[in-house]
């Protein structure tokens, strides 16, 4: 991990504390952009500890590597309501001057915990525009006003926000995801022959959680007669999860067993970007999709869904890269095209690469986090 640069301000004669809250430290997206972003708060200025609802993941390793401590409070479920109880005391007992919570869990007990222990700035996080749980926006709506402030992912999920809760724009504030840019462009292209297939194999990338909300199912749809019209191509959706099942039921009633495959949670996804011709992302709704910024700072061709975060990524590139969500015809056509296209569309993708590798660092996005906090303590 590298430490922020210069501060944008002169240190403080003492760090402040600040306390993150999330849901669990499991290998997810929101999970990994918290690791990024604590760890690279400058240390002058933060004394960070980070607080997880459920019991020890994987991700507490890093952090504790880094010097920081983690708090695993144990809830048996994420309606463990005593939860909120147990947070609270390690507030009181903390008292950080800033609470950062993430998801959707954390965001509700994190600020009835917060506003009960007195932390005097609890900052709540969107990562999402929740279209499935209507009774997730109803539950935000009840506690939103218990937060002193809240950060959005991408403009679409601000919209969303404001819309659904009738924020005034000075409670709110936009800073998107980031991506490792060196280590999914420098990769080492993955060996398809570990999954089966030719050395050589064409692939159609997706990645992600098996869930309703990624359009797996539409994406399986639109490629089944690609890949029968086009022989020397495969697809990969590499991700776990509750859909698994009814996925492979609807691979092997297409006939194409052994031509999609779900390999499960992958340790070099770097790798599979690298060795892929084509990125799709299929999703429903979204905040700033991660695996889609890793996609282009790998440097591979992309077709994606209109939805939240995309077109702030893709730019004046949306148009030839966008399909509208739960559309499997036009899906369809886009990855056509880029199947016939492909290795002629370098310059667009040269272009998205150097854009996120500009605007779209980890570094970038703790910095911006670090100028928010400092509004809260100086």
């Amino acid at each position: 991990m590298q430490w922020l640069g210069q501060s944008v301000m002169n240190s403080p004669s003492s760090p402040h504390k600040i306390a993150f809250c999330i849901t669990e430290l499991d290998r997810g997206g929101a999970e990994q952009a918290l690791v990024e972003i604590v760890t690279r708060l400058p240390r002058e200025h933060w004394t960070p500890r980070v607080i997880c609802l459920g019991p020890r993941g994987p991700l507490a390793e890093p952090l504790e590597n880094a010097g920081i401590p983690v708090d695993s409070l144990g809830a048996k479920s994420r309606w463990d309501a005593l939860v909120i109880n147990r947070l609270r005391r390690n507030l009181a007992e903390n008292r950080p001057e800033i609470l950062q919570t993430f998801l959707f869990h954390a965001n509700v007990a994190g600020r009835m915990a917060g506003w009960l222990a007195g932390v005097p700035n609890v900052i709540s996080g969107f990562r999402v525009a929740e279209r499935e749980k209507r009774w997730h926006n109803w539950v935000d709506g009840w506690t939103i006003r218990l937060a002193r402030h809240h950060v959005a992912v991408s403009k679409g999920v601000a919209e969303f926000v404001q819309s659904q809760f009738r924020l005034p724009s000075d409670r709110l504030t936009v800073i998107p995801n980031g991506v490792d840019c060196e280590t999914y462009r420098n990769a080492k292209p993955h060996d398809w022959t570990q999954l089966g297939l030719s050395r050589n194999a064409k692939v159609i990338l997706a990645a992600g959680r098996l869930h309703p909300q990624k359009g797996f199912a539409d994406l399986i749809e639109a490629a089944t007669p690609l890949l029968k019209e086009f022989p020397d191509w495969c697809m990969v959706i590499a991700g776990e999860g509750a859909q698994r099942d009814s996925l492979q039921s609807q691979i092997d009633y297409s006939g194409m067993r052994g031509r999609i495959l779900l390999p499960g949670w992958v340790d070099d996804l770097p790798g599979y970007f690298r060795a892929a011709p084509l990125f799709v992302l299929s999703s429903h709704w979204e905040g700033m999709p991660n695996v889609l910024l890793q996609a282009i700072a790998a440097g591979v061709p992309v077709v994606a869904t209109a939805v939240e975060g995309v077109d702030e990524l893709l730019g004046e590139l949306a148009p030839e890269a966008l399909v509208k969500p739960h559309s499997v015809d036009e899906l369809r056509q886009k990855i056509r095209a880029q199947i016939v296209a492909s290795g002629t569309s370098g310059a667009s993708t040269n272009e998205l690469q150097a854009i996120v590798q500009k605007q779209f660092t980890w570094n970038s996005v703790a910095q911006e986090y670090h100028e928010l906090y400092l509004k809260f303590v100086n």
